[in-house]
């Protein structure tokens, strides 16, 4: 019997967390942007991961044992007969606006209910295991099992699934495995099924413990998921950052529900301080730059703060089986909470990423009470009240002087600021903390192309020397710099994933009102939209959708590759943006142009500090010919196959 149930819990949290990203990386070409589709799909799996666990209480608190295992064994068989390989995204897909629902519908309608079934199964079994071994301590361990099986899941994901199997064949196997648990599960649901108790009275906790149960497990999901996006904005927007702050999450709640426990207040009370105060350190820009430091800061600092929450979780968890399944409950309600106030309410109500300094606040308040012996709520309400206040003069001052606007929705957080530099006053715009634009303040250099768009730069070249009358299609805006190169009869039509980004460009800059080109801008993600212009559009295509490092991978594909050809006359350009810190993308580029026969001439320009001109890497194909020789290659990326790892710098 308990082989039974730690396989079953064992093999269906590597499926559930598997799901996350095969699915995240299904609907990338359908939406864009990978950041925020992973946002997306994770907040979407959260809120299923809460409705598991109330099923999971609701049917082990009101059904008798014999109706638990009917009712959970029917499930399990309607759940295997209407898993669909192909995620239905047409039927939700939306033209404009926020795609959040969008995918969230599409995954409801795709896997929610597997993903449902999965995410009962710990919590459900270690209620059936507890109660059907009364004289066996509870089993605790089967929740560090189940965290287990995630993190390794997860870990595995990007390191071995994606690169050794086309996302096809994902899809497929996971179906053979989910119909492998389907199988245990059923298994299982028989062997509760032939027990004749009737409900279980479920155990009252001590008052307030359901409460602090919440409250710690909503600072923890709080917590990994603004260290994320902090990272994301401080080091790279993709999804490969991401895994780093859930493993860390969940290896706290492995070591936290292990047998013996890792968590000891007496040490954690010296480390949290250590914690607060190197994490308030990094956000406010201080200590030794680069990458390493970044990481290795905000990862220790998460460790210690999630293995708090997470311990204070386990030293107050039920003694016997009847709270179980009320204690994962509010576990799960806490988690979704969390990812409700990272993934919702700090886009909607904050124009800046201050989603991290509230969280940490939270676990500082949170730590007073439980570990600091600070039990007066009068003087918890008054740091309270203190934290509120200093938090609002931050949020006044916290990105300094100089500012025009702060604007923030799904897509980031965009920064209009006034300064000077070389060449005279600029104003620039920021998405967190990458430049996106630069213009020169003085009337007679508004026109004058900066940034990663100076003459000598790939696309400055191929706008200056193309014909007259031509039309460009641009994906990716910026501030609309490259519309400095438009002439009387050029058409250039931008397109711009982010709404926010055409309201910044038309409003704060110049570049787009004082063209000499027709303007035209097309709101929605580039390659969907371009895969709905006729044949021979444009004279020249423009990708400019990867210099802050976010890694849009279905734009990089051999099948957006045929999209863009389709589009071009047959001496058209494409130039691609290749600018990152952290990734060659040249490679994967000229793969894609050797499978289709085409000639690939890569441009580098120095900056050039007094004309606010930045080094910058380009991708120029065109014609028929060879790719040059390079030092590295890939493999040839496809909608069913991308791999990350091999590009890294």
């Amino acid at each position: 019997m308990r082989y039974l149930y730690s396989s079953t819990i064992g093999c269906s949290s590597i499926l559930l967390f598997a799901l996350q990203p095969v699915m995240a990386r299904t609907l990338l070409p359908h939406f864009g942007g990978a950041a925020s589709v992973w946002i997306a799909c994770m907040l979407f799996f959260q809120i299923m991961l809460l409705l598991g666990y109330l099923y999971s209480w609701l049917i082990t608190r009101y059904l008798s044992a014999r109706l638990q295992g009917m009712v959970h064994a029917a499930l399990l068989a309607v759940s295997l007969l209407t898993f669909s390989l192909r995620p239905h995204v047409e039927w939700f897909q939306t033209e404009t606006g926020d795609p959040a629902w969008s995918i969230f519908g599409t995954l409801l309608l795709s896997v929610g209910l597997q993903y449902f079934i999965l995410s009962t199964t710990s919590p459900l079994l270690q209620a059936w295991f507890g109660e059907t071994s009364p004289a066996v301590a509870l089993p605790y361990w089967l929740f560090a099992l189940s965290n287990a099986a995630s993190l390794l899941a997860l870990l595995s994901y990007p390191v071995l699934i994606e690169t050794l199997l086309p996302l096809s064949s994902q899809l497929r196997w996971w179906w053979t495995g989910y119909a492998c648990i389907v199988a245990l599960g059923c298994a299982t649901a028989l062997v509760r099924a032939r027990s004749t108790s009737g409900p279980k009275r479920a155990v009252t906790p001590e008052p307030g413990k359901p409460v602090l149960w919440v409250l710690l497990a909503a600072c923890g999901s709080a917590l990994w998921m603004s260290v994320a996006n902090h990272l994301s904005q401080e080091v790279a927007p993709v999804p490969l950052l991401w895994v780093l702050p859930l493993s860390i999450y969940l290896l706290t709640f492995i070591l936290c529900f292990e047998s013996a426990g890792w968590y000891r207040p007496s040490i954690f009370r010296w480390l949290l301080p250590v914690a607060w105060f190197a994490a308030a350190y990094r956000i406010a820009g201080q200590g030794p730059s680069g990458l390493m430091w970044e990481i290795v800061t905000f990862s220790v600092a998460l460790f210690v703060w999630c293995m708090f929450c997470h311990g204070e979780i386990a030293r107050t968890k039920p003694a016997s089986a009847g709270g179980v399944t009320l204690f994962y409950l509010m576990i799960a309600l806490g988690g979704a909470l969390g990812a409700l106030l990272v993934g919702v309410a700090a886009p909607n109500l904050l124009s800046t990423y201050l989603e991290l300094p509230i969280a940490i606040a939270a676990t500082a308040l949170l730590a007073l009470y439980l570990i600091y012996g600070m039990t007066s709520p009068r003087r918890l309400i008054r740091l309270a009240v203190v934290a509120a206040v200093a938090f609002v003069v931050a949020t006044r001052f916290e990105l300094g002087f100089g500012d025009i606007v702060h604007e923030r929705n799904f897509y980031g957080a965009l920064q209009v600021s006034d300064g000077t530099a070389a060449g005279g006053p600029i104003r620039t715009l920021y998405n967190g903390k990458t430049l996106h634009g630069v213009e020169f303040l003085a009337p007679d250099k508004q026109r004058q192309p900066t940034a990663y768009y100076g003459p000598d730069s790939g696309a400055g070249r191929v706008l200056r020397t193309a014909g007259a009358e031509k039309k460009v299609g641009l994906v990716g805006l910026g501030v609309g710099t490259l519309a400095a190169y438009g002439r009387t009869g050029d058409v250039f039509r931008f397109y711009e994933i982010n709404p926010a980004v055409i309201d910044v460009a038309s409003n704060y800059f110049h570049f787009l009102g004082t063209s000499e080109a027709k303007i035209e801008l097309v709101t929605g993600d580039g390659r969907l939209d371009l895969q709905r212009e006729p044949s021979g559009s444009f004279d020249v295509l423009i990708l400019d959708a990867f210099a802050d490092d976010s890694i849009p991978v279905h734009l990089l594909t051999r099948e957006a590759f045929e999209t863009y050809f389709r589009l071009l006359k047959p001496d058209g350009i494409l130039a691609i943006h290749l600018t990152n810190r952290f990734l060659d993308l040249a490679p994967v580029v000229n793969a894609a142009a050797a499978s289709m026969g085409k000639h690939v001439e890569h441009v580098h320009n120095a900056a050039e500090p007094g004309l606010q001109i930045l080094a910058a890497d380009w991708a120029v194909i065109s014609g028929e010919g060879q790719v040059n020789p390079q030092e590295k290659t890939v493999r040839l990326w496809t909608d069913d196959y991308s791999n990350l790892f091999q590009v890294l710098k």
